[in-house]
């Protein structure tokens, strides 16, 4: 697993927030292992296929972790070290939840929690039906599954055995100040659907659920992750949900990822 380069990646997460003074670092931290594995090992996507009829497509459904999303695409040279650095400001292609209209490489415009894997089971019956190997990756946040619009498009993907389908659930148990989910792994099989748990920081283990071939069901990735992943003072701390660091807090953070 290359922590340096996750920690590089992560440096430039926290700045980019800093300069903007926007953005949820925590969701950000905790999914940033799953967006470069997917990126970098389990999709295929490059700034040469970001609009070939070959690439698969990745939905970070959870669209408030956008500052991950756009230093992901960053390095893989997508858009540039400017733009990252523009987010949230005037005239930036980047605001706190990510356009398809302007950033290169987006697929949807998300933020509305529950509705992204709806639009992924659409991608993903859409490539079935021009009988193409496309794959669809979705990323949703545990706070998403309270959602019925998650429910209703895990039924209607199993129903249609959309193999071609990945929904990876960021679950860092955030939400369980709201409502626990509980027996989440039950729940997604009696949907209907191939489940497996992961360390969600573990670039081994989601690389090998990403490939595993088990089934014809649509398979649901139940990554278990630590919001905030990385600073000490941020980890499991409800209180850096949405909130950006004073300089001194970052010069800690910062040594702290060094």
């Amino acid at each position: 697993m290359c922590r340096t380069k996750i920690n590089k990646i992560k440096i430039k997460i926290l700045k980019a927030a800093y300069a903007g003074g926007e953005g949820h670092i925590g969701s950000s931290f905790s999914v940033t292992d799953i967006l470069y594995v997917l990126y970098n090992s389990s999709v295929k996507i490059s700034s040469e296929l970001i609009n070939s009829n070959d690439r698969d497509y990745v939905i970070l459904s959870k669209g408030h972790a956008s500052l991950a999303h756009a230093a992901i695409l960053e390095d893989k040279k997508i858009i540039t070290t400017e733009q990252l650095m523009s987010f949230c400001s005037h005239d930036s292609i980047l605001g706190g939840h990510l356009d398809k209209n302007k950033v290169p490489g987006i697929e949807a415009s998300t933020g509305s929690l529950g509705h992204g894997i709806s639009l992924s089971v659409g991608m993903a019956m859409g490539v079935k039906i021009k009988k193409r190997s496309n794959k669809i990756f979705c990323v949703v946040g545990d706070g998403e599954c309270n959602e019925g619009t998650f429910w209703e498009a895990m039924l209607l993907g199993a129903h249609h055995n959309i193999d071609n389908l990945y929904c990876i659930i960021d679950y860092n148990r955030s939400n369980d100040r709201a409502l626990k989910l509980d027996s989440l792994e039950d729940k997604l099989k009696a949907f209907g659907w191939d489940v497996i748990n992961i360390d969600g920081h573990s670039h081994v283990e989601i690389t090998n659920a990403i490939l595993s071939n088990r089934s014809n069901k649509p398979k649901a990735i139940i990554a278990h992750t630590i919001k905030g992943s990385g600073i000490k003072m941020m980890e499991n701390n409800h209180e850096w949900h949405h909130k950006v660091p004073s300089f001194d807090e970052l010069k800690i953070m910062i040594e702290e990822l060094s």
